[in-house]
């Protein structure tokens, strides 16, 4: 091909360095694209050292679930650098309890395994102590171990949800099960309905979505921290992210300047928070059905975020709308907030009765060697 397209012959020319260097700026679906250009650029490509932007800027992951027909099951995944989103092949294993975390899906019935999102290679872990469906989970120490908070317990297709089912750590490299603490009682023992974590220096944080209660289960100790309560002024519900080696919580509030989505920085141990960021009415108005004004905060209750490096994603899971989206980019003009809105989804979108997403960062060799399309 080369040898027929003489700008490709004076690029090939170029200096490798320099190549590596323009080819670094460019977002991870081109760079899929240009792989396929030449031996050259494919071998340049997939020796590419992770970007400081890929890393700070996580797409995000939608895993649309049909409970009847697993035909109708779509999967999306949005990259803010090209602003695009690419479809993905849905996994193949049963879906109704899959799970999303830090690159890898997961399946918690009827056996626990694990997955590459863009490589699918699935790995049945060894028995689970206490089988669970829909838990909280956070992959920690170089993705070598998982922990497993929550959910209700599964025995022969039967669920107990009076059960508080005690924390579980894998190890990988083990093939092993660990049996710690459970969630505090404080929690609900159906929390895990209304409960949002995040993954934040060795420590795993829940806090309910209702209660504003919030705890940490230490990565280093194996204990739980007490219950706190955080509920900033006019908060009707929120969401725990862990973004920019920062705890920040995003959620609805109600005050004398109407209902506004707000982003406020919470400080570790004193639970403290200080604003960070307001969504434009505008974005939230396009991310709800406004037409009926009499439902209080009713409409903003399908409204869900999830966050890490420097994003915080804001979407609607409910299918009216086909789940419109938004983001905030945090402290990127001089240490302010950019919000923006998130391109539709690729049409056509089905109607799901459960939705997955989750955000994480993502490398070239984590997309390289799968089949995505626009």
């Amino acid at each position: 091909m080369s040898d027929t397209n003489p700008e490709l012959s004076n690029f090939n020319a170029l200096n490798i360095d320099v190549t590596e260097s323009i080819l670094s700026l460019l977002p991870i679906p081109s760079l899929v694209r240009f792989s396929s250009v030449s031996k050259l650029w494919r071998s340049i490509i997939t020796s590419l050292p992770p970007s400081p932007s890929s890393s700070s800027s996580p797409w995000l992951f939608l895993f649309g679930i049909h409970n009847t027909s697993s035909f109708h099951n779509q999967s999306f995944a949005f990259d803010p650098l090209s602003n695009s989103w690419l479809r993905l092949p849905f996994p193949s294993l049963p879906s109704l309890h899959l799970v999303g975390s830090d690159r890898f899906l997961f399946t918690t019935a009827p056996r626990f395994s694990f997955s590459p999102i863009f490589k699918p290679n699935w790995r049945f872990t060894s028995p689970l102590r206490f089988p669970r469906i829909n838990p909280l989970l956070a992959v920690f120490s170089t993705s070598s171990k998982l922990i497993l908070v929550g959910g209700v317990g599964s025995i022969g297709g039967l669920v107990n949800i009076d059960d508080r089912l005690p924390v579980q750590i894998y190890d990988s490299t083990l093939d092993s099960w660990e049996l710690c603490p459970p969630l505090p009682a404080a929690f609900r023992s159906n929390a895990h309905e209304t409960l949002s974590s995040a993954l934040y220096k060795r420590k795993f944080y829940f806090f309910d979505i209702s209660s504003c209660f919030i705890s940490s289960f230490c990565l280093d100790t194996y204990s739980w921290s007490d219950v706190q309560t955080l509920r900033p002024p006019g908060l009707l519900f929120a969401f725990l992210n862990s973004c920019n080696d920062t705890l920040v919580l995003g959620g609805m509030c109600n005050s004398d300047r109407g209902f506004s989505f707000n982003l406020w920085r919470i400080e570790e141990g004193s639970m403290e928070f200080s604003e960070i960021a307001i969504m434009p009415e505008g974005l939230l108005c396009g991310l709800v059905d406004n037409e009926d004004e009499e439902d209080g905060g009713n409409k903003y209750r399908t409204l869900k975020c999830v966050g890490s490096g420097n994003l915080v994603y804001v979407f609607n899971e409910d299918g009216h709308k086909k789940y419109p989206a938004c983001l905030c980019e945090i402290g990127v003009e001089n240490g302010k907030c950019r919000w923006r809105i998130v391109p539709h989804l690729p049409s056509p979108v089905n109607k799901f009765h459960k939705l997955v997403t989750f955000c994480s960062t993502v490398s070239i060799t984590d997309v390289f060697h799968s089949q995505i399309g626009a």
